[in-house]
């Protein structure tokens, strides 16, 4: 599948992944959108803005916290760890939308967190930050200073961390092969990154089991899975 690009690959020396949901999803950990996604019995308004946070910041934590048990309950998959196993052969940054770490626990050495992450907590008034692997009793959780926690998410309404996010546009723009893994491309800017690519005039692929809005811009695109695909696209450099 991957043969009318094979010298591309194996002269690439920067590689960068784009990765979402669909990745996670193959560890169930739920998607967004998808039919049985995570906002299928919510409203989004309810449960990802800082306004709903702090109208109702015990249903929106008692939801975090089951999507936080779920996640410390999952274990990275075949496409986490082919990503890793990757960095033997070739520089490899990831830039990810996921919030969940799989990827660090797979053991990827460099991973951007475009959307923040579950595991880190951060106190809405001060400075504390800290991971937390552990469930909450008590909801909300407070800090130690009496106001209240919450997950180092980025919400909807809320900037990316802008240092992540100039570090990923560097990234992105000096890749010379760019694989887009899991991900719809229709959340802003994290979709904007292929461009940053292209302008490098990178390689780009895309594997997700559905066609997205941007396959038609892709070099290669491939309907399937990342744990099926990925462990293949590691084989080349084997060889």
């Amino acid at each position: 599948m991957f043969e009318s690009i094979r010298g591309k690959i194996l002269d690439s020396r920067r590689i960068v992944f784009v990765t979402g949901a669909g990745i996670s999803q193959e560890s169930g950990i739920p998607t967004f959108r998808g039919k049985d996604g995570l906002w299928k019995n919510y409203d989004v308004m309810q449960l990802a803005t800082i306004e709903a946070f702090y109208d109702h910041p015990k249903l929106v934590w008692e939801w975090y916290n089951e999507r936080r048990k779920n996640i410390f309950s999952t274990e990275p998959n075949l496409g986490h760890r082919a990503i890793s196993e990757l960095e033997k052969f070739v520089k490899v940054t990831v830039l990810t939308q996921n919030i969940d770490g799989l990827h660090q626990r797979a053991g990827s050495t460099e991973v951007l967190e475009l959307h923040g992450s579950i595991v880190e907590i951060k106190c809405t008034n001060c400075n504390f930050k800290s991971e937390i692997l552990s469930e909450f009793t008590r909801i909300p959780p407070l800090c130690q200073c009496g106001n209240i926690l919450r997950p180092n998410v980025v919400w909807f309404g809320e900037s990316l961390p802008q240092d992540v996010w100039q570090k990923s546009i560097i990234h992105a723009s000096t890749c010379d092969m760019m694989i887009v893994v899991g991900t719809s491309l229709v959340v802003s800017p994290a979709n904007t990154l292929p461009i940053y690519a292209k302008q490098n005039n990178a390689t780009i692929i895309e594997i997700n089991p559905v066609e997205t809005a941007m396959s038609s811009y892709m070099d290669l695109s491939i309907r399937g899975t990342s744990a099926l695909i990925l462990p293949e696209f590691v084989s080349i450099f084997k060889e």
